[in-house]
């Protein structure tokens, strides 16, 4: 039915098909957002079978070098994993400290399974600059640090922060000699937002044509974005059609500055474009929990799980989704007028009653709270709506009900 109401213009031909997975750090990196609430450990184990809930394959449970209280809690979670039997992979990030390394190695041998050292530093020429590094002095800290995780047992994903400001010569040198070292993933980051979809495929290109295929390594490449300059869900969307394996993100993209990369939006059209087939039921709940968890609101007009993504007050749309209605199809009901699908994310379209409503949206209203759509109520709520400035909530409409039988 879709294919034959719906031309698309976004359809790429062949496209890709190509498995990828999903690496959530709502619990980490999302965690350095200046406005959020460190949620208590209770919320974070809530959000994390959340995360297993909708399909996510890695998440990172914390920076067990930051101190013992995040020892405590990164231990929780690696055990409720563990016990729980859970599917969700835990990643731990790490300084180039072997100091940083050997918390993340003990919470691994008393949970019993393994954690992926998410070893990261700084390579952009800025960030030397600052730092007062040299190539040297990263290759040495580097090294030091992959080859202790992989000798302690665990998988190493070797993260170069800002690599997206990175000259070629040190991506390449720094990623050659990590692939020596033994690390199994190469994380790619975006760390301020700075590029664009442009970028992060030629970024991702050059890391898989001219660094991995020349030695024929069968590593990983972890594509880790910010949204500075709003480009962050398609940022993620190119890099992964240029060849990443894993896209990172954060619930509602919560994280530095203006955030990460938005993983229930990249999901989301990741589905729609047909790259991944998870079933995203649970994703409201998710960002719910991600909201209450961290006291970040969810503004109304944010995209699947905001108040009004699939609600309309405007005459001619609501007309249009009734007529659907009562041709009893409910997926053409949820297309008619919108690009998504409410009916995957276990939800569906609203109605309401306001100043741009049309009859229609009345009669609706009144008949699917069972009541009678009668000229003169119908007269009346149409009347009300078009001398308001807002949607009439529910109260408001039952009390004009309630008047107009008064009056009758």
């Amino acid at each position: 039915m879709q294919e034959e109401l719906i031309h698309d213009w976004n359809f790429q031909g062949s496209g890709v098909s190509r498995a990828v997975t999903f690496c959530d750090e709502t619990l980490r990196d999302g965690l350095q957002s200046p406005s959020v609430r460190t949620p208590p450990i209770d919320e974070k184990l809530r959000i994390l079978h959340l995360m297993e809930s909708i399909g996510i394959e890695s998440a990172n449970i914390g920076l067990p070098g930051a101190g013992a209280h995040v020892v405590a809690e990164s231990m929780r979670l690696a055990s409720e994993i563990a016990s729980q039997k859970m599917r969700i992979r835990p990643y731990c990030a790490a300084r180039t400290f072997i100091a940083d390394i050997q918390p993340i190695v003990e919470i691994s041998q008393r949970v019993g399974i393994p954690i992926v050292v998410a070893t990261f530093i700084g390579t952009s020429p800025i960030r030397q600059y600052v730092e007062g590094w040299d190539l040297d002095a990263i290759l040495k800290h580097s090294q030091g640090a992959i080859r202790y995780a992989v000798q302690s047992g665990l998988p190493v994903a070797f993260v170069t922060e800002d690599t997206t400001r990175s000259r070629p010569e040190v991506v390449r040198k720094l990623y050659s000699e990590a692939i020596s070292w033994g690390a199994s993933s190469l994380v790619l980051c975006d760390t301020v937002g700075h590029a664009t979809p442009v970028g992060a495929r030629k970024l991702v290109r050059f890391v898989r044509d001219e660094i991995l295929a020349p030695c024929r390594a069968q590593l990983c490449i972890e594509w880790h974005g910010h949204n500075d300059r709003g480009l962050g869900v398609i940022n993620a969307i190119a890099a992964y059609e240029a060849g990443a394996d894993q896209l990172h993100g954060c619930g509602l993209g919560i994280g530095e500055r203006v955030g990460n990369v938005a993983m229930d939006q990249l999901l989301v059209n990741m589905r729609l474009m047909g790259y991944i087939q998870k079933d995203l039921t649970a994703l409201k709940e998710y960002c719910h929990a991600v909201s209450e968890a961290t006291k970040v609101p969810i503004h109304v007009n944010y995209p699947i799980v905001g108040e009004d993504a699939f609600r309309t007050g405007t005459g001619v749309h609501a007309a249009a989704v009734i007529k659907a209605l009562k041709k009893g199809d409910v997926e053409l009901a949820n297309m008619v007028y919108s690009g998504v699908p409410s009916h995957w994310f276990g939800l569906k379209q609203r109605i309401e009653i306001g100043p741009m409503c049309g009859r229609s949206n009345i009669i609706y209203w009144l008949e699917t709270h069972s009541m009678k759509a009668e000229d003169a109520l119908i007269s009346r709520l149409f009347e009300k709506a078009k001398s308001s400035d807002h949607i009439l909530s529910e109260q408001e409409i039952l009390a004009a009900v309630a008047e107009s039988g008064a009056e009758g």
